[in-house]
């Protein structure tokens, strides 16, 4: 699949923000709950997607939680109490930039929690998720995957943009010693997690605005609003696909 031209790609973006505004308008006005959970490797583009998807909406109704490592007091909790907080309220839209599904992928690859932990989370995740959408959430899980000369290549330009600093981090170092760890995580974890009331999508994501544009077609073109143009919301499902836990091909997905 080709690249498209910065011109094309701009003035495509454009147009799917003024459909994320009329999105928006619809749920404020519906009270609808609205949960995207972006997950992915290191350097995957989930930074770039959001920012593409929060420039243009209300900062009052969208909110982006991306949690830090967390206290002392949060590891003695339970594990999903930390994240309840930022659950979306009625007319709001909340995009988690990584998620309770650290536990599957960071904590379990870096030895951060037990086994016993991990299991745990494994075992209960599932029917959280199901509480939530029961509740009237509106939830989407994507993981953004890349190849891995791609990712090499994103994190050495990272390391050298003094303005991108803040983004690196030990964890970095250690993603490519760890890539075959992290595959075997990845599909764990999306075999185990996807189900009906709260699929994965996975998304192909070397392409960082052919990546970012049909994430976004592909949130319009699941929830419902008035005046969608639904000639332009279609996403490209070369790039996104519904994730298919029987699949010999493994989605296509890095290994």
């Amino acid at each position: 699949m080709s690249s498209i031209s910065k011109s094309v790609y701009k003035k495509r973006l454009h147009d799917l923000q003024i459909e994320l505004v009329k999105l928006q308008r619809h749920f404020m006005a519906h009270d609808d709950k609205i949960l995207i959970i972006l997950e992915g490797r290191d350097a995957a583009g989930k930074d770039g997607v959001i920012k593409r998807i929060v420039q243009h909406l209300s900062p009052r109704e969208t909110r982006v939680v991306a949690l830090g490592k967390p206290s002392d007091r949060e590891q003695s909790a339970w594990y999903f109490q930390r994240y309840v907080p930022h659950l979306p309220a009625a007319g709001e839209l909340v995009l988690f930039n990584r998620s309770w599904y650290n536990r599957a992928g960071v904590e379990r690859v870096m030895g951060f929690c037990s086994l016993d932990q991990y299991e745990e989370f494994m075992g209960s995740v599932v029917e959280f998720e199901a509480m939530l959408v029961r509740s009237g959430v509106k939830m989407m899980k994507y993981y953004l995957d890349i190849s891995r000369p791609v990712q090499e290549k994103r994190l050495l330009a990272r390391k050298k943009n003094p303005l991108k600093q803040w983004k690196t981090s030990p964890i970095d170092a250690k993603a490519l010693e760890h890539w075959q760890d992290y595959s075997l995580a990845r599909d764990e974890m999306l075999a185990r997690t996807h189900t009906a009331e709260a699929p994965w999508t996975a998304v192909h994501a070397d392409d960082k605005r052919q990546a970012r544009l049909n994430v976004i077609s592909d949130i319009l073109t699941r929830l419902r609003y008035d005046g969608k143009d639904e000639s332009l919301v279609q996403p490209d499902t070369r790039v996104v696909l519904t994730y298919d836990n029987v699949n010999d091909t493994n989605n296509g997905l890095a290994t």
